[in-house]
């Protein structure tokens, strides 16, 4: 089983819709209307405080992400804005999606290899992971920089299938986007959807076998899958 990041095994809008808020006035040199500029680029409204369904942060890649801010703040190159997103998002504190520690110890006790594949990159991935206690418990985590690419292509899922040696067909991926998804689906995989992101259900079910509620609820719907 190998599950998104953020969204996924962290709730998206606790963990980051305050971290983008204060992120976006300090690339703005404390200007907010300029803030509120920045957010309109990445499908931020810096006023609400809140994601809209479609941005790019959701999804999209931190190198793209950076890309999508540059033309905002000539002064800083995309490279340097990467290194700050980065190492930012290394540090904002994480709202676990359920209590990982037992949640992951008990997919472990049913002999299943688990991995992350998220388009954040690696290093604060694991930041994030270490933090929450849980970096052991993954046999394999990519983020879109450790040479993979990035989802909606499916490398990181084939990468995690090679590194465990299982096949595309006997994986699960788990996610709260589309982006996911289509990864998953790309990588011959079968696709759980998860409602702790910004998409909804109406949006997520055609491209999975479920939809539920949070990651918490798998356990369940891995009992009704055996004895289907």
């Amino acid at each position: 089983m190998i599950f998104d990041k953020d969204g996924t095994l962290f709730d998206f809008a606790t963990t980051w819709e305050a971290w983008a808020a204060a992120f976006l006035l300090r690339i703005a040199g404390g200007d907010r209307g300029h803030a509120a500029v920045l957010g309109s680029a990445i499908g931020f409204d810096f006023k609400a405080r809140r994601f809209a369904r479609d941005s790019l942060v959701i999804a999209g890649t931190a190198g793209e992400v950076a890309a999508a801010l540059a033309p905002h703040v000539p002064e800083t190159s995309p490279e340097q804005l990467l290194g700050m997103l980065n190492e930012e998002a290394g540090q904002a504190p994480q709202a676990e999606a359920v209590p990982l520690v037992p949640f992951l110890a008990a997919l472990r006790a049913r002999g299943l290899a688990l991995g992350v594949a998220t388009n954040d990159a690696e290093a604060p991935a694991r930041a994030h992971l270490e933090a929450a206690g849980v970096t052991g418990h993954f046999d394999f985590i990519a983020g879109f920089d450790s040479g993979h690419g990035g989802k909606p292509a499916p490398g990181q899922l084939l990468a995690f299938c090679a590194a465990t040696g299982l096949s595309p067909d006997t994986v699960v991926m788990v996610g709260d986007s589309l982006h996911d998804l289509r990864a998953g689906q790309a990588a011959g995989m079968r696709c759980v959807a998860v409602l702790t992101g910004m998409a909804d259900a109406d949006d997520l079910s055609p491209f999975a076998q479920i939809v539920l509620p949070d990651i918490g609820h798998i356990p369940d719907w891995l009992d009704t899958v055996a004895t289907a």
